[in-house]
């Protein structure tokens, strides 16, 4: 006798990941403000009831969004300074590995909204906080002065808005090509 198996179902974390990418999308593409939670629910492929059963309010998914995409940023900084030898030399590991990440435009584009997104008094706290924690590990990472920390870290944000503005290769700084 032949039995019938079904799909298998999401955990609820899956989908919570799933609704988070979605949001990145989302927020990227319009900004918080004009973002809708039914579109966020329907490139998730989820119900918009659901969304308020993962998140309690569009605010709490946008900043697990963010925080999301900064722990991506400082994993990658701490995978690229592993091993490596010297401040400097660490600095540079973690500039290749942003670099890599620029490639994902919609994460580009989410880091810029919610740089905009701060001027909403609930946001901006913990939109700060993200920031000034990607900033803290590289001078842990890097144990480069604070100088350089600065300057690696005006010259990410030089390469964002080149990204984000999809500026033609004249524009990048000498020695990020």
């Amino acid at each position: 006798m032949a039995t019938k198996t079904s799909p298998l179902r999401s955990t609820s974390e899956e989908r919570r990941r799933e609704l988070i990418a979605a949001a990145v999308a989302e927020f990227a593409a319009t900004g918080f403000h004009a973002t809708s939670t039914t579109a966020i629910a329907k490139r998730a492929g989820i119900s918009q009831p659901y969304v308020y059963a993962l998140f309690p309010s569009k605010h709490e998914l946008f900043l697990a969004a963010n925080v999301e995409i900064h722990e991506r940023i400082r994993a990658a900084f701490t995978e690229a300074a592993r091993g490596v030898e010297g401040p400097a030399e660490r600095l540079e590991a973690m500039g290749e590995a942003y670099k890599r990440l620029l490639e994902h435009r919609e994460e580009i584009m989410f880091q810029h909204q919610a740089n905009a997104a701060a001027g909403e008094p609930a946001l901006r706290e913990p939109v700060r906080r993200e920031f000034m924690r990607v900033f803290e590990d590289v001078r842990r990472l890097s144990g480069a002065s604070e100088d350089e920390v600065w300057q690696f870290m005006a010259k990410g944000m030089l390469l964002n808005v080149i990204a984000a503005l999809d500026l033609p290769a004249e524009y990048m700084p000498a020695g990020s090509e």
